[in-house]
């Protein structure tokens, strides 16, 4: 009868025991963070605080028991191990699962795409809305006389770094990490064969991004930018100055100009391409990777001008005197004067 008796208390200790370690189970690794309806991005900044995360989860997630989360989330260490980055929680997850996730540094990269930018402003400002570097920090960072950057760079060409595309980065990248990417990507771009080809034209990789940054503001057709490239190329290698409109737009900062006057070719700068012979300092846009590979394929030719078509259509007439560049020039001069575009 004893020995009944025991064997029932043991029996009902191990149910109890049971039932308490199902029950700890079901808390720890069951589904008890709920994702809700749809994905939800996680923003961890770097040097936050353990009560700072737990108030951003809170915000985002439904968690059902904070003290059970906050008990095996110290258990695991996780107030000493915490990761910045962006987490997107796409599933109803488990404590266990959670804090894993977050402590790993596991986070989700987001993909940045740019193009058709004229100013290192410009480009802060759409890359320092998807990561944690903000744009001032950006534009400092690059803007700094820093040797770290200086040694490859001036502020004048920094925007060269800049090949347009699409990048993959973590949320937390700072600006050092930002440059330090783009400058691994700068040189991948910048391969054997484009530097020889550059190298047999003349011109270092920074030259070719300043004509293809002018190239892609003065051509509409891009299969014409090779024979225009072409036509620069041969300005630069007899001296004569470039005269490039989208020089002067670029110096007078004003891309609202749609007609370059007479009057604006006085501008004082050393961008102002009608007034100084060579390139000018830097580029005029962060050139594409068309343009960059126009001027490194420039046609062959003997054409020293170009003058828009007066049929608006985006083509050029290409001349190789001046006198037969000017009957175009004025053809086309008329065309804006009779559709009353004089600015």
């Amino acid at each position: 009868m004893k020995n009944k008796k025991i064997i029932y208390f043991l029996t009902g200790a191990g149910i109890l025991i049971l039932v308490i370690v199902i029950m700890i189970c079901r808390n720890l690794f069951g589904i008890n963070i709920i994702a809700d309806k749809n994905n939800h991005v996680i923003y961890i900044p770097t040097g936050s605080s353990y009560e700072q995360v737990m108030d951003t989860l809170e915000s985002k997630l439904i968690i059902k028991n904070r003290d059970i989360f906050g008990w095996l989330a110290k258990k695991k260490h996780y107030p000493a191990l915490i990761k910045p980055g962006r987490y997107v929680i796409d599933k109803d997850l488990s404590y266990n699962n959670l804090i894993n996730l977050l402590r790993s540094g596991r986070q989700s990269p987001v993909n940045i795409t740019f193009s058709n930018l004229h100013t290192l402003n410009q480009i802060a400002g759409k890359i320092g809305k998807q990561i944690e570097a903000d744009s001032l920090q950006i534009v400092g960072f690059l803007s700094s006389d820093s040797n770290y950057i200086r040694d490859e760079f001036k502020k004048e060409d920094i925007i060269s770094l800049f090949i347009p595309n699409t990048y993959e980065f973590y949320w937390n990248t700072d600006a050092k990490g930002l440059y330090t990417r783009m400058l691994r990507e700068y040189r991948l771009f910048w391969n054997d064969n484009r530097l020889s080809k550059a190298k047999e034209k003349g011109l270092d990789p920074k030259d070719v991004s300043i004509l293809a940054s002018i190239i892609d503001d003065e051509v509409a057709k891009p299969e014409e930018k090779p024979r225009i490239a072409g036509v620069y190329l041969n300005r630069l290698k007899r001296g004569i100055p470039l005269q490039a409109d989208p020089t002067i737009i670029f110096a007078l900062n004003d891309i609202s100009v749609t007609r370059v006057l007479k009057k604006y070719l006085t501008v004082d700068s050393p961008y102002n391409t009608y007034k100084h012979s060579g390139l000018p300092p830097g580029p005029v846009g962060c050139a594409t990777i068309e343009g960059i590979d126009a001027v490194l394929n420039a046609e062959r030719h003997d054409y020293l001008y170009f003058a828009a078509r007066a049929d608006f259509s985006g083509y050029h007439n290409f001349s190789r005197t001046l006198s037969e560049h000017n009957r175009y020039a004025l053809l086309y001069q008329k065309e804006l004067d009779k559709r009353k575009i004089f600015k």
